[in-house]
């Protein structure tokens, strides 16, 4: 139980790799808050970790809103007393090419997954600080790092989440709290569940393990990053992608 003890936050937790890192975060010992707009999604997640022995609550928020996103952490440490662990998952897709992309997909996109990691870091950051301890850990994307066409709104995102998982790991780290990032690459979700077959098996083929992850896969590493084993490790970004991007 590397986790006993603490308290964590994960973002978009409701499902799909958000919901593998609570469940492997609460299989450390830590007690989870589940931050998602699926609610019921969201508290199933929170019933699998209390039925593991657990604690666990769920929040319907709005990630990319700082006075939501402010309200639950405040709500968070009335009750908990600190937060340890913070997880930014939360993230969406608006494909289009850019020519055919519109404002609004570049915004949304944006505010949830840039944006909302912002917010949340904030958030806690004020109480992780006085505490001298914390992790937080970002879940970005090897798009964020190779690009895609059709995906300028999601890898400008996860490009910015990378750039301020270095510049908060620096910020951060003379108080004692480390800021780390995972870039998964093709992971079986409800995401990648509505590619299609034959472009799909195209992009296996691209991977040198020839498989797609599994959110356990991903949740695995973030457990290691929040971890002790991980104390003397900051400012990095682990690609979890098969081989994809050497």
């Amino acid at each position: 139980m590397f986790l006993e003890g603490k308290k964590a936050i994960v973002t978009g937790g409701a499902r799909g790799i958000g919901r593998a890192i609570a469940l492997a975060l609460a299989g450390e010992g830590a007690a989870i808050a589940v931050l998602d707009m699926d609610e019921p999604g969201a508290k199933e997640t929170a019933a699998l970790i209390e039925k593991a022995g657990r604690r666990s609550l769920a929040w319907t928020v709005d990630i990319s809103l700082l006075s939501q996103v402010q309200e639950a952490v405040n709500k968070i440490l009335d009750l908990w007393g600190s937060i340890d662990i913070v997880v930014n998952n939360a993230g969406i897709t608006r494909d289009a090419l850019l020519i055919r992309m519109s404002e609004e997909d570049w915004d949304s996109v944006l505010a949830v997954n840039l944006k909302g990691a912002f917010n949340l870091s904030r958030a806690t950051a004020r109480s992780m600080m006085k505490q001298r301890s914390g992790c937080i850990v970002n879940v970005a994307s090897i798009i964020g790092l190779m690009g895609n066409a059709g995906q300028a709104n999601y890898a400008a995102s996860k490009g910015g989440l990378i750039a301020l998982t270095k510049s908060l790991a620096k910020e951060m780290a003379p108080r004692g709290i480390r800021v780390n990032a995972v870039a998964p690459g093709f992971i079986a979700t409800e995401m990648t569940d509505k590619i299609p077959p034959q472009i799909k098996e195209e992009m296996v083929k691209a991977i040198p393990l020839s498989r797609m992850g599994t959110p356990e896969d991903v949740a695995g590493v973030v457990v290691f990053l929040a971890s002790p084993s991980a104390s003397y490790i900051t400012g990095q970004v682990l690609i979890i992608d098969g081989g994809m991007y050497i």
